[in-house]
């Protein structure tokens, strides 16, 4: 059904700061909600929308072109797009968007969906080697594909997170080397916490990963031709490899933001539930919008001392910008609270992960069910007794009944019956990094700075 847009408050022009996944769905939203005045998207690459996820996966393999990568379009815009040219500053005072070439972009309402961008390795002189990797960007992909592609004698990846992982499964896939260090003590600790990150680490090294937990890349070491030849480890041993893929997450894209009143800072932009962006003294900013993986937001299901919620999934990406798109054209009353319960997935190593919940706010994880010697299974979360996630490796389809334990907040551990649970439940810690220890996968931040 088309929302009737309030006359006295409707927008005459939406600008939207991002031009990805959040930025078009919420263009797509707002003319499907009967939007007819100007609409502009302003984005830093030179491409029309694409989507990401295949970009650690199938783009690697060589099984998509990146060029079909390209999100497609379910609305007829009627946009200016405005691609290649980063916003540089937002004057909230004159409601306009400054440009990196110098341009400036009225608004009436303006929607933030900047989104994040790949961690850099931290010594610039080393991460210009030859054969040192990014993967976040389509050209980012081309460019790893290509040095995948001529067979480097061995591939070191750099984080054990979801991207770092996916990018060894598929280095595995292609038959090649590859070692991976993660300072943590388990891969995908940061998301899915120890417990069930070891039962990741037993299934890549079972997939003939070179997996070294607990250890940091102190060095990345080139030749005369600034090839990348090697990389030093913190307990002094030395990796040989000629691709190095730097998988240490990403940085939010606010510093645009930062001499603007609007409360940003490295962990996101702060909004309410309605998505309005917040000023720097907690106020509401009644006409900018805040949506996709740059938002801070209070989640009503996982209000825990001030949690912010900051979410880099897929889905909630769509979700918040619908709801900003809504709420931008509708009265107050009318109002559509964003109350997405989180949730992904990913494929590696012959395991297809899916979760819905936090698991990051957990204490406590136990195995609900498993069978074929843990190459299915299912974990839930609690935390104080609580269910707050569920993952299910290879067991997807179990997971819309443990979504239904999630949204009640039903006690935690469940007790299911299942014919393949445990004969007895036995909770143990999660395993989430304690306070102040770096992540590299984001599900929650509390509202304190994280330390690095």
């Amino acid at each position: 059904m088309v929302s009737k847009i309030n006359e006295t408050i409707a927008p005459r022009h939406v600008v939207i700061v991002g031009a990805s996944l959040a930025g078009l769905r919420a263009a797509e939203a707002l003319r499907r909600e009967g939007f007819s005045g100007e609409l502009t998207l302003i984005g830093d690459e030179p491409y029309a929308p694409y989507d990401r996820p295949p970009l650690s996966k199938q783009v690697l393999t060589g099984r998509l072109p990146v060029e079909h990568t390209t999100l497609p379009l379910f609305e007829h815009l009627y946009a200016r797009w405005l691609l290649g040219t980063p916003a540089r500053r937002l004057d909230t005072q004159k409601c306009q968007v400054m440009l990196a070439d110098g341009r400036a972009v009225d608004f009436d309402y303006l929607l933030i969906a900047t989104g994040t961008r790949a961690r850099p390795w931290h010594d610039a002189e080393e991460a210009a080697l030859d054969g040192v990797c990014l993967v976040r960007s389509r050209d980012d992909a081309v460019r790893l594909r290509e040095k995948l592609a001529a067979r480097p004698r061995r591939v070191l990846i750099v984080g054990g997170g979801f991207i770092g992982c996916e990018v060894a499964s598929v280095c595995r896939d292609l038959d090649l080397e590859v070692t991976v260090v993660e300072r943590g003590p388990a891969p995908l600790g940061g998301a899915l916490g120890t417990t069930i990150g070891n039962i990741v680490a037993n299934r890549m090294r079972q997939y003939g990963v070179d997996l070294r937990p607990g250890l940091v890349v102190t060095t990345l070491e080139g030749d005369a031709n600034q090839q990348l030849r090697s990389a030093q480890l913190s307990d002094g041993s030395i990796i040989e490899a000629d691709v190095a893929v730097i998988a240490l997450g990403g940085i939010r894209n606010v510093e645009w933001l930062y001499k603007a009143n609007i409360s940003a800072d490295e962990r996101g932009v702060v909004c309410d539930t309605y998505c309005r962006a917040l000023d720097t003294n907690g106020q509401v900013i009644e006409n900018i919008f805040v949506a996709g993986d740059v938002a801070r937001w209070p989640h009503p299901r996982y209000n825990y001392e001030g949690l912010l919620l900051a979410v880099e999934h897929w889905g909630n990406a769509i979700e918040q910008a619908e709801t900003a798109a809504h709420n931008m054209l509708n009265p107050s009353f009318d109002y559509r609270p964003h109350t997405h319960l989180p949730n992904f997935w990913s494929s590696q190593f012959g395991a297809s992960i899916k979760s819905v919940g936090l698991p990051t706010v957990a204490d406590e994880v136990v195995l609900t069910q498993a069978s074929f010697g843990m190459r299915r299974f299912t974990a839930v979360y609690g935390r104080q007794g609580k269910t707050v996630a569920a993952v299910a490796f290879n067991a997807g389809q179990m997971l819309a009944s443990y979504q239904c334990l999630v949204e009640e907040a039903a006690p935690f551990p469940p007790d299911l019956h299942a014919p393949d649970g445990p004969s007895r439940v036995q909770p143990q810690p999660a395993g989430f990094p304690s306070a102040g220890h770096p992540r590299y996968d984001t599900g929650s931040e509390p509202n304190v700075v994280t330390q690095a």
